[in-house]
């Protein structure tokens, strides 16, 4: 990733943070919408699993500069989510709903080049899952 697709990220996700459980709430209805195959991984408390995807989604964001930080990380979040039942063609669905989610929340502020920057940072952290759960 280039050094402006860094500041991209960064710099739209600093514009969702404030409405953080609207935007959790968006993504995990239009990810049930688009895979209801993902609505059984997600047993608990919703607004709870919504903290944990903004949390990983800052933590991400923090690393976008020295993303090979998080590795380890991200590799045990990828055994985690072998265990949990993810089935490898569910990352396309996160994704289709997160730039979903990310289109909505920011308008017209999600350029082209934002959706860029976010689909190469997540096929980024979805590969290393993979091929941790593989």
């Amino acid at each position: 990733m280039t050094p402006e697709q860094h500041a991209l990220v960064h710099d739209s996700y600093a514009k969702i943070v404030p409405i953080a459980p609207e935007f959790a709430g968006w993504f995990y209805d239009r990810l049930f919408e688009i895979d209801p195959a993902t609505k059984p991984l997600f047993m608990g408390d919703m607004a709870a699993q919504g903290h944990k995807l903004m949390a990983t989604l800052g933590a991400v964001v923090e690393a976008i500069d020295h993303l090979e930080t998080i590795v380890p990380a991200v590799r045990k979040l990828g055994l985690q989510h072998k265990e949990y039942g993810v089935q490898p063609a569910q990352y396309d669905s996160v994704a289709s709903a997160l730039l979903w989610t990310l289109q909505r929340a920011l308008g017209d502020d999600f350029t082209p080049a934002a959706k860029c920057a976010w689909t190469d940072a997540y096929n980024i952290l979805a590969t290393t899952m993979k091929e941790a759960a593989a």
